[in-house]
């Protein structure tokens, strides 16, 4: 290849740009990635719920399940993130450095070759100078000889003319020899120049050429390996991602969300009774003896038909669309099952707050107590303040509590008043064949169940063991009031610091005692705000 340096030149030229050409694949790819991953995280961001309170948070294990999904397809986006950032910085990066070098390092190999020809051609002119000199000259001396012949042979020419012919020859001869002599001299040096270009310097630069052209071609080899890696080392990540959508499906239960239905929407409300029988016709069937339709008082017992419907309607609501009405604190709104539900709720939040807010005094009770013993750390009263309001705030809280409690006691008590009651009165059905009344009680006089009102005594029969009471309860003992209690809420009661109280009533673990006045007033106090002592034989109030 030693005359083939332009051919050399356009190859690695060619080597170069498909360099670059790859590079410039790379770079379309990771394009590709990183819009892949953009779009997967839009996706992902689309279809993820908003932030919800708790109690609209998905709880069917086919929605856990897709949000798991979506969970596992942000992680998957981002391996193909760093796939992208893998390529750019090993392979792309890479790529446009190796480029730059090569150019440079390419243009110095080729400038070196060029002014090796360049070195090569002016030897080779400046040898052919002196040959075309040589040759002139020689020329030159074959004529001045010839005249001196012609001169010698002339009889007629004279001795002057003969002589300067022959000087003329003389210095033609010297010139031709020393023509001979650079001429020799340029030819031999140019031939040890051709031979040393064509057999040293040339092939020294096609080795570098070479070498560079191979060192491209390995660069090539590692970027496509490091193409490649790139995209191995993110398929264990993937391939987890992958396992943990498959078990995100496996973990669908589609009997735990039927219960989740069931627990939803179950009412506690018993399904409504049979319509009862109409009898229509028992104003017509009357004795011979009877000369009257009907009396007033049977006529008063005819069954309103439309009354008896409105009433049936009423009740329908409870297996269908439920009437809308504002959300009450007691959630009375709501049916007993549900109504039970969200106060078991709301009391073990408020559990939560008051551990919370106990913790917190007590770790005010130990800072005082250290402040008192080394008053240099701080002031003890200017704790006070802060110890006064978590102590309003528990008294607060367990207010709430206990209210909520009640109002929990109250469904529970209904709840199985209406299990009660309906099992009762299924076995009263199958005995009696008696029928349900409107308000889901059972009896056996179908006019009775038409025309008397609901029973209230039935209702307020289930509270009587719990709230009244016609005998007051005897004292168990005595307290003395540490704090003062303002008693604003419904069920407290008030009392100064230092006053006395008789307690008829222990703390359950809410926090309050009940305790009564000298006059005979009643109501719940702070446990926290007296100072209790029992005793065995206490006389009554």
């Amino acid at each position: 290849l030693k005359d083939q340096f332009d051919n050399l030149d356009k190859h690695t030229q060619w080597g170069i740009d498909f360099l670059e050409k790859y590079a410039k694949f790379v770079k379309e790819r990771i394009e590709i990635e990183q819009n892949y991953a953009k779009q997967l995280r839009n996706l992902v961001k689309k279809y993820c719920p908003k932030r919800s309170p708790k109690d609209e948070e998905p709880r069917f294990t086919s929605c856990i399940a897709f949000f798991n999904i979506l969970n596992e397809l942000n992680d998957y986006a981002g391996q193909r993130e760093v796939v992208a950032e893998e390529m750019g910085h090993r392979v792309y990066g890479e790529l446009m450095r190796y480029s730059h070098d090569l150019k440079t390092e390419r243009k110095m190999h080729l400038q070196e070759g060029r002014k090796a020809q360049q070195y090569l051609d002016m030897c080779w002119k400046q040898m052919d100078n002196s040959k075309k000199k040589f040759e002139r000259e020689c020329r030159e001396a074959e004529k001045a000889q010839q005249s001196y012949e012609r001169l010698d042979n002339d009889t007629n020419a004279t001795k002057a003319d003969v002589e300067k012919a022959k000087q003329q020859l003389n210095l033609r001869t010297h010139m031709a020899d020393e023509n001979k002599n650079e001429y020799a001299a340029q030819l031999q040096n140019f031939n040890g120049e051709q031979h040393k270009h064509y057999y040293i310097v040339i092939p020294q630069i096609y080795k570098q050429l070479q070498e560079m052209d191979e060192r491209r071609t390995i660069k090539l080899s590692e970027c496509y390996k490091g193409f490649a890696d790139s995209e191995r080392k993110v398929i264990p990540i993937i391939s987890k991602c992958l396992e943990g959508m498959i078990l995100a499906a496996k973990s669908v239960d589609e009997h735990r969300d039927s219960q989740l239905v069931i627990d939803c929407f179950k009412s506690g409300f018993e399904p409504p009774g049979d319509f009862p029988f109409e009898d229509y016709s028992q104003n017509i069937y009357r004795t011979i003896s009877d000369g009257t339709i009907s009396t007033p008082k049977q006529e008063g017992m005819r069954i309103d038909t439309k009354t008896t419907v409105g009433k049936a309607k009423g009740k329908l609501w409870l297996f269908g669309k439920k009437p809308k009405g504002p959300a009450l604190e007691d959630f009375s709104h709501l049916p007993p099952e549900q109504r039970r539900k969200k106060l078991q709720q709301r009391i073990d939040e408020l559990n939560r707050e008051l551990q919370k807010e106990t913790d917190q005094k007590d770790a005010l009770i130990k800072m005082k107590d250290v402040y008192e013993k080394n008053p240099q750390m701080g002031d003890p009263s200017s704790l006070q303040p802060k110890l006064t309001e978590t102590m309003s705030n528990m008294d607060r809280l367990r207010m709430e509590i206990h209210k909520n409690e009640a109002w929990l006691s109250e469904v529970e008590g209904k709840v199985a008043a209406r299990s009660d009651r309906r099992h009762s009165s299924d076995i009263n059905h199958l005995v009696t064949q008696g029928r349900e009344s409107p308000e889901g009680s059972y009896t056996d006089d179908a006019n009775q169940e038409v025309r008397g009102p609901p029973q209230q005594h039935a209702h307020s029969n289930e509270f009587d063991d719990e709230f009244e009471d016609d005998d007051p309860l005897p004292a168990i003992g005595h307290c003395k009031a540490i704090y003062p209690f303002d008693g604003h809420n419904e069920g407290t009661l008030a009392m100064k610091e230092g006053e006395i109280l008789y307690i008829i009533e222990e703390d359950k673990g809410d926090g309050w005692t009940r305790a009564r006045r000298h006059n005979g007033e009643e109501g719940y106090v702070p446990t926290s705000y007296i100072d209790v002592t029992l005793e065995k034989n206490s006389k009554g109030a």
